[in-house]
């Protein structure tokens, strides 16, 4: 049987062009700094952000951690959000290995922090006190309902921390959906931030990697940290071969995505007993729940889809999370909806 899987957009698998140029690959020791292929991805993905320099890592929590050990010392504070992934997903890694304290902020329904309470929490000169050093937003925000974060509200933050000598880092790991989603570009929305994560094998269907991107001196910084790590690679340009493509191919096709997204909700909704959780999705995800008049879990709903091969991801005992992608056509779509009326229309 063949299966639609929409637990996340990290599900994806390389494009045969992804194979290809995978395969034909010209490669070097990248710890060296010699694999011709890493350098070209680092130097597309900068200037695609807008910043001087790159550094290839092979997830977007390592690229995050790196991020935060790169712009923090041990006992410093960096401020996020309650729902960031940061926070949330990436197993404290702050914390355990950085020694870096989180002060979480609660996210507000469009995925930002309020201004006023990012500005009350940074400490003050006290010896009793962390330091505070960071700020984290993501983009788009997950936990949020996929929301893009504009321009306008990212350079107050930036201006904000920036007053106060704070630095700001963005989880952009899918800042190409907010860029298409806003109708700007990634370097944007990425322009107020001292650094930057993007993932590669999320919507853009690279099987491996994500970017961290920034000025040359904190790349050089960075780089030392992701050693420390154990994220430095040899021949990787296998993995960057399959990056440059989807640089390259899978940027603008991404509101592809988003247009399956809201035909999906859009059907899903005229079934008895779902609600949309953020309405109308704003890229690729959407979040939906079971009203009271469904008798059944979201893990019995789930086990029957999976009888009808569709996957789908269960975010609380009465909630679920679906992601569109490249390997989601409108067919699948249309089978979607139909497994969920078979499911709740009895």
């Amino acid at each position: 049987m063949n299966r639609i899987d929409l637990r996340s957009d990290t599900v994806t698998q390389p494009t045969p062009e992804m194979r290809r140029a995978m395969a034909e690959a010209e490669v070097g020791d990248d710890v060296f700094g010699e694999d011709p292929t890493i350098n070209s991805l680092q130097e597309l993905g900068a200037n695609r952000m807008g910043k001087e320099a790159a550094l290839f890592v092979p997830s977007g929590t390592m690229g995050n951690l790196v991020a935060v050990l790169t712009h923090c010392d041990r006992g410093d504070e960096v401020i996020l959000g309650n729902k960031s992934h940061t926070y949330l997903f990436e197993a404290g890694g702050t914390s355990a290995l950085g020694g870096v304290h989180p002060y979480s902020l609660p996210n507000q329904p469009d995925g930002t922090l309020d201004l006023g309470a990012i500005k009350d929490a940074i400490r003050t000169n006290d010896d009793h006190f962390p330091i505070s050093k960071l700020v984290i937003l993501e983009n788009t925000h997950n936990k949020c309902g996929g929301v893009p974060i504009s321009v306008s509200y990212t350079r107050a933050v930036g201006d904000l921390a920036h007053s106060f000598d704070l630095k700001l880092h963005i989880d952009g790991a899918r800042i190409f959906n907010a860029a298409i989603a806003l109708g700007t570009t990634a370097s944007s929305l990425a322009e107020p931030a001292d650094s930057i994560t993007f993932c590669l094998s999320k919507g853009l269907c690279a099987p491996v990697g994500s970017l961290l991107c920034g000025s040359k001196a904190f790349i050089i910084k960075a780089r030392r940290i992701r050693k420390q790590l154990g994220g430095g690679m040899r021949q990787a340009g296998v993995l960057a071969a399959a990056g440059i493509v989807a640089l390259y191919q899978m940027v603008d096709r991404l509101k592809e995505d988003h247009n399956r997204a809201i035909t999906m909700a859009e059907k899903l909704t005229a079934i008895h007993g779902i609600h949309l959780d953020f309405g109308l999705p704003m890229t690729n995800l959407i979040y939906l729940s079971l009203t009271n008049k469904i008798p059944f879990s979201a893990f019995q709903v789930e086990e029957i889809l999976i009888k009808e091969g569709i996957l789908v991801d269960v975010v609380s005992p009465r909630s679920f999370r679906l992601a569109t992608h490249y390997w989601i056509g409108d067919k699948d779509v249309d089978l979607v909806v139909k497994g969920f009326q078979r499911v709740l229309e009895y």
